[in-house]
């Protein structure tokens, strides 16, 4: 590749943190007290890890490059279940959309004080929908404004208010103020009830895997990629143990999943209003959270691309505008999120409140975890099989270092799917019964959905294309190469 094109530590270190560093999971954080700081431990060492190391051997892999996950996954166990983890990957985005957009709402409504925009469903569902599909639309035009509305929305809008958090809570405890007992009465190691926030934790990493397939770009990749990683593994996790910790030092009873952070910076800045100090951090919040969101949009439709020009999708969503954008792509997930919005904040009674927002957070990470358990099962098998194949870089030592890591990821995302079934603290016990079923119903419809449209649709459209193929051949006189 031509150097000028190559890729600086720093820019792939930006590019990483911003698809997973994020401050709308803090207040879930604050719930379990000093336990965040073990869960951002064992996630950080034992998950993030395994899976940024075990997808960059895979994306390096001859032959597994095109098509991210659909390749890792669908070369050592298939097509099928390539497919099956490409279509996961994809679709926890649209439900994750729902969870970041909700904690712009929140915040807003906060700075701007008008509760109807997180308290009324129905207005609650207007503000989503309306922000996604704005944000879907200035896609269109293509994608280097949202490449530079996302490097300065994870310095302006993430990075620099948990800063100004951090030193505000300095002064705020050096002033005589006390301690929440919610924390101090806390252990380090979860108890019993906080065993369900594991699902939270998994998620505060997710996304990191996205960065392997720029392997190949990044300057002195064999020696510098596993020294970034450990720098992440690091800044992830002393960022979200900042300011998780924080919210949670500060505020005392129950903690609003989506207003969480703002009752804390107004606890820290003006107790008892909404300072300019405090608006000013809540649109700084807003911003960071809309560049993440933009930045999402295209990333992950790449994948779909690849497996429309393969005959699983319709041709038709492969075709892109001017601008280099699948427009037809961006617009069935915009629908797709608009639906999620409506089950998620118009399906509960508590539309407003904890449960839609938890629902969704759940929900994006068992959608997820279920392309990550494909995802270790596949290095597994290359492991066993593939060994043979030549790769730019593979996980240091003897194999048995390789199965401890995998194995670790492994046993962490089937952990997190399982807890993810444990209603929350932050659910009240009326609501607990909405939220299990939600969360079912959504789970098992969305892993029926890629297996289904595989049997019906893609073979048999494959199949299809083939005989057309074969027809024009004979018809021609051609022999198939």
């Amino acid at each position: 590749m031509d150097k000028k094109h190559m890729m600086s530590k720093f820019a792939f270190f930006s590019m990483t943190a911003s698809l997973f560093i994020t401050v709308y999971e803090y207040p879930t954080f604050a719930t379990v007290g000093k336990s965040l700081i073990f869960f951002l431990l064992l996630c950080g060492l034992g998950w993030f890890l395994p899976v940024a190391l075990c997808s960059a051997e895979l994306a390096t892999i001859e032959g597994y490059q095109e098509g991210g996950i659909y390749s890792w996954v669908g070369k050592p166990l298939g097509e099928k279940y390539g497919f099956a983890a490409l279509f996961f990957q994809w679709f926890q985005v649209t439900v994750g959309f729902v969870t970041m957009i909700y904690f712009i709402v929140g915040t807003l409504s906060y700075v701007l004080e008008i509760p109807a925009m997180n308290d009324d469903p129905v207005f609650k569902f207007l503000c989503v929908v309306g922000i996604f599909w704005l944000l879907t639309l200035l896609q269109l035009r293509g994608t280097e404004t949202t490449a530079k509305l996302a490097k300065y929305g994870f310095s302006i809008g993430i990075v620099l208010p948990v800063l100004v958090l951090f030193i505000c809570s300095i002064h705020y405890f050096a002033s005589g103020h006390q301690v929440s007992r919610s924390f101090t009465e806390s252990s380090f190691l979860p108890r019993g009830k906080d065993i369900a926030a594991l699902t939270s934790f998994v998620l505060a990493y997710m996304g990191v895997e996205a960065s392997a397939t720029h392997f190949a770009d990044l300057k002195d990749a064999k020696r510098a990629y596993p020294k970034l990683l450990m720098v992440l593994v690091v800044v992830g996790i002393l960022m979200s143990t900042i300011g998780g910790s924080i919210v949670s030092m500060v505020l005392s009873g129950k903690i609003s999943s989506n207003e969480g952070v703002m009752d804390t910076a107004a606890q820290l800045i003006s107790p008892g209003y909404i300072g300019l100090g405090v608006k000013l951090i809540g649109f700084l919040i807003s911003f960071g959270i809309l560049a993440q969101v933009s930045s999402w949009i295209v990333s992950p439709t790449e994948g779909l691309q690849f497996a429309a020009t393969k005959g699983l999708l319709p041709k038709s969503l492969a075709e892109k505008n001017r601008n280099d954008v699948p427009v037809r792509i961006l617009i069935i997930q915009a629908i797709v999120v608009t639906l999620w919005a409506a089950l998620l904040t118009l399906g509960s009674s508590s539309g407003g409140g904890n449960v839609g927002f938890q629902t969704a957070i759940s929900l994006t990470v068992v959608i997820y975890l279920s392309a990550y358990i494909l995802f270790f099962i596949s290095y597994f098998k290359v492991l066993k099989k593939k060994k043979a194949l030549k790769r730019e870089f593979e996980i240091p030592g003897p194999d048995w270092v390789k199965h401890l890591v995998a194995g670790a990821g492994l046993v962490i995302s089937i952990a997190a799917v399982v807890t993810a079934f444990i209603v929350p603290t932050t659910i009240d016990k009326a609501d607990s019964s909405i939220y299990l079923m939600s969360l079912i119903v959504g789970f098992v419809v969305t892993l029926a959905i890629p297996f289904l449209f595989y049997h019906f649709y893609a073979v048999p459209n494959r199949q299809k294309e083939e005989k057309v193929k074969e027809d024009w051949l004979r018809e021609n006189g051609k022999e198939r190469i």
